[in-house]
């Protein structure tokens, strides 16, 4: 049996851990710069705001239904997340961690008659040590644990974990949930069912494998038989090593200055590295991307890119961010102004791996002690402690008027209490 414990409505929980005057008031957080609606609560949900809903469209309404509403706060997102994590992992031999929000359980092994009161009490515990509520999801595959889950949250009377086990429960789910819906579909395969008149999950699931197939290749067939109780979706324990790391952000407003932009890549690239470094990997590629605005139809329009091939594959901030501001200098232009930009480090290997260049006169080795020392430092002191110059210290430019504190992670931030 599977598990899929899924954080509800996650960064408004977050949000409501530390202001209980949110619970039962609608609440909405904002993507970046305060762009859309990202996160929603019931509340909000039931007075009808859209997930991705732009935010000046909402301004008026919020007013009038007393709309709380937050910038995106991912430093306490993450924080919480991690709190989640090491609870549910103290209670199940092993979890697989999906998203900021979404942990598998590995609980092949416990009695099938223990799983439903195991469920209700991992739901209980990860509430009560860290406030955010969970909805357990228990099935014979990682796909059916999706959809528990799913049902978990539409129906309150589970409180908090649903058991679907039985044949004749899970054809009765299936041949209500939508096909669009289901994990591992997603939005083209969806609509190529919807041609031919396959609704449900149930109806996918009637399909003859070989149809399956020939439609959906390998991919769909895992999925119907995923649907069919039979596991064909491997647990991971561990996360695999990313094959590219992205870091890129809108800016509050558009940027024309080369030294503006390249101290935001710089920032980006500074970020990027110290990933690569913690799955212990380097790089022998980096790309360089620069957007305009692309809803300002009054504005000259450019989408610069480029991808540089490295002399030596390598992990050092001190390099990479000589690279990239390089490039990124080269491919601003007058008279466009830009909206966002970022960074991909690609073509990732081990650093195990990792061969020198004949009469290379880099000292590695130096490198290595740097860059261990940086992590360590910005590790203990909190991020961005030590910087590149290049980078600077005003952080990444946006905007975020509806900010949060940052409760757990800073010490400015705590929570005072007045007896």
């Amino acid at each position: 049996m599977y598990g899929l414990a899924d954080c509800n409505n996650f960064f408004v929980s977050c949000e409501r851990v530390f202001n209980p005057g949110l619970n039962g008031r609608p609440v909405i957080i904002l993507s970046n710069n305060d762009g859309c609606v990202i996160s929603r609560s019931n509340e909000a949900k039931a007075i009808g705001i859209k997930m991705g809903q732009p935010y000046y469209q909402l301004k008026n309404f919020i007013s009038i239904h007393k709309v709380a509403v937050f910038s995106s706060n991912y430093t306490l997102y993450s924080d919480m997340s991690q709190r989640v994590q090491k609870t549910l992992q103290s209670l199940v031999p092993a979890t697989e961690v999906y998203s900021v929000d979404e942990s598998f359980l590995d609980l092949r092994g416990i009695p099938e008659e223990q799983l439903d009161d195991l469920g209700h009490y991992i739901s209980r515990i990860v509430q009560r040590n860290t406030g955010i509520p969970i909805s357990v999801g228990i099935s014979h595959t990682k796909t059916l644990a999706k959809i528990a889950s799913k049902l978990c949250k539409q129906y309150p009377k589970l409180q908090g974990s649903c058991y679907m086990h039985r044949p004749q429960d899970v054809e009765k789910v299936l041949r209500r949930f939508p096909i669009e819906d289901v994990w591992g579909i997603g939005r083209r395969f969806a609509a190529l069912l919807h041609n031919r008149n396959i609704m449900t999950a149930y109806a996918f699931s009637q399909q003859s494998v070989d149809w399956v197939q020939s439609l959906m290749h390998i991919g769909g067939v895992k999925t119907w038989r995923e649907l069919h109780g039979d596991p064909c979706v491997e647990f991971e324990e561990f996360s695999k090593d990313k094959q590219q790391i992205t870091v890129s952000r809108s800016f509050s407003k558009e940027l024309t200055e080369s030294a503006d932009i390249e101290q935001q890549v710089a920032l980006f690239t500074s970020m990027a590295a110290e990933k690569l470094r913690k799955q212990h990997s380097v790089c022998n590629a980096i790309i360089v991307f620069l957007y305009t605005n692309r809803h300002r139809k009054d504005k000259p329009q450019q989408f610069a890119n480029r991808l540089v091939p490295l002399p030596r594959a390598m992990d050092s901030t001190l390099e990479l961010v000589n690279w990239s501001t390089k490039t990124a200098r080269e491919l601003v232009q007058k008279p466009y102004e830009y909206k966002k930009a970022g960074i991909i480090l690609s073509d990732i290997q081990p650093n195990s791996s990792l061969q020198t260049v004949l009469f290379d006169d880099f000292d590695q080795a130096k490198h290595t002690k740097l860059m261990n020392t940086l992590d360590e430092i910005n590790k203990k002191q909190g991020p961005h402690s030590v910087v590149v110059a290049s980078a600077g210290f005003d952080g990444i430019k946006m905007n975020r008027q509806h900010l949060s504190p940052n409760y757990t992670s800073d010490w400015d931030d705590i929570i005072q209490i007045k007896i």
